[in-house]
């Protein structure tokens, strides 16, 4: 029996499609030294997949003294300048969204940056390549909460449960597993927990649309229960 596949499958971004984390943790370390305080890459690594707004608070506790929107603002800026530059593409990202929308297959982004860093990223992906764009300013309620990977789902019009969610870190695989959808956890800075709610894989390189649909099969399997 051919596997399912999946409804659509909704992308993370930073850390996923491109390793931009490195960029913001040197926007982190600028920002909070023109301040006169000091930013580690063990206090970076804390911020990893959280939204924006709750890093900017953790930011302020760190002694810059800017709004929330103002540090958001900042931090973007600096981190969309270097994006310009250079993007660093994680290893099978673009390959498999290719193989994704040459089958037809729905995808969205489904990010805690802003939207116009979000909208830079696509556009670098590739014009039209995602059918739906959730950014951390399209939710009330960010990344390790559900809204945005259900969000993403009810945009596209597909069920939750049918779709594959794709996720580097901790918040973000929270947040895809809450929401119901099949989530995949592709460590990147940080390991990932094993468990009996989601997969773990090394790396997209080499994956494909076959995989996808054998780890749709595994998480119905999962949810109802059935073993194979």
């Amino acid at each position: 029996m051919t596997a399912p596949t999946p409804a659509a499958v909704l992308w993370d971004m930073d850390g996923t499609i491109v390793d931009t984390e490195p960029y913001w943790m040197r926007a982190e370390t600028e920002l909070v030294s023109e301040h006169g305080g000091t930013w580690t890459h063990e206090q970076g690594m804390q911020l990893v997949g959280s939204g924006l707004v709750q890093s900017a608070m953790i930011l302020q506790e760190a002694g810059v003294a800017l709004s929330v929107d103002e540090i958001i603002g900042t931090l973007t800026d600096r981190v969309m300048e270097q994006v310009a530059v250079e993007l660093p593409w994680r290893p099978g990202a673009r390959e498999l969204i290719g193989e994704l929308r040459a089958a037809g297959i729905p995808i969205a982004l489904v990010t805690m940056s802003i939207r116009r860093m979000a909208l830079q990223v696509a556009a670098a992906v590739g014009d039209g390549a995602f059918d739906v764009v959730i950014a951390g300013d399209d939710v009330e309620h960010p990344k390790p909460h559900s809204q945005p990977y259900l969000l993403a789902a009810e945009r596209l019009g597909v069920p939750i449960g049918d779709c594959i969610a794709l996720e580097d870190s901790q918040f973000g695989l929270t947040s895809a597993i809450a929401s119901g959808a099949a989530a995949i956890g592709v460590p990147l800075h940080l390991p990932l927990p094993e468990g009996p709610t989601h997969e773990l894989w090394p790396t997209l390189e080499g994956r494909s649309i076959t995989d996808l649909s054998a780890a749709l099969e595994r998480h119905h399997h999962r949810a109802t229960g059935v073993t194979s």
